[in-house]
């Protein structure tokens, strides 16, 4: 649905961000490790995104990072665990320590964030092992240009899953266009 927004930060409150793109206020909770890192007020500022369609709300989610939607996608997954918690546990871990948490099954470090109790400390450990790679970790991970970010907005459009869009971005030259990605991408996810 909404994959990005690229605009000027009208508003700043933790953990909420209005961002202004051409004239449209969005809103966003973000996480508060995405907060500390927003450029000023005023400023411009890309934010990866998340939609969520629930009966009684419509809420959007924003990333500075890939590495922190996809981790904040696998959280959201697990049964008992809802946007608002996924973004708790972002807030009170980077990624690269809760995969760390995850790999080392610390359930001591994921209590200590506020919202998670034993039970959901332990169905994290067993849900998530093996799938928060290390890539996710890496402070590499971070955001794509807007061709490649287009690309990946249009795989996964197609039916395609972010692993196997983000595998087809790295067959492709670093400076392909997006149409020209698009197809390249295609061939080689048909092999």
């Amino acid at each position: 649905m909404i994959g990005r927004l690229t605009g000027v930060i009208a508003e700043k409150s933790p953990p909420l961000v209005l961002i202004d793109v051409g004239g449209v206020g969005y809103e966003l909770d973000v996480p508060m490790s995405s907060f500390y890192n927003l450029p000023a007020l005023g400023e411009r500022a890309t934010l990866l995104t998340h939609f969520v369609v629930r009966e009684d709300a419509q809420q959007l989610f924003g990333f500075l990072t890939a590495a922190e939607r996809s981790a904040f996608r696998l959280l959201i997954r697990i049964s008992g665990v809802g946007p608002r918690t996924a973004l708790s546990i972002l807030s009170g871990l980077s990624v690269a320590e809760l995969t760390q948490a995850i790999a080392q099954q610390q359930a001591g470090r994921l209590v200590k964030v506020p919202g998670i109790g034993k039970k959901t400390a332990e169905r994290l450990l067993l849900e998530l092992k093996g799938k928060l790679g290390p890539e996710l970790a890496t402070p590499g991970a971070v955001l794509m240009n807007d061709a490649q970010a287009d690309i990946v907005q249009a795989l996964q459009a197609l039916g395609y899953n972010e692993r196997e869009a983000a595998a087809a971005l790295k067959a492709l030259p670093p400076d392909v266009g997006v149409s020209e990605g698009i197809k390249l991408a295609l061939k080689g996810l048909s092999r």
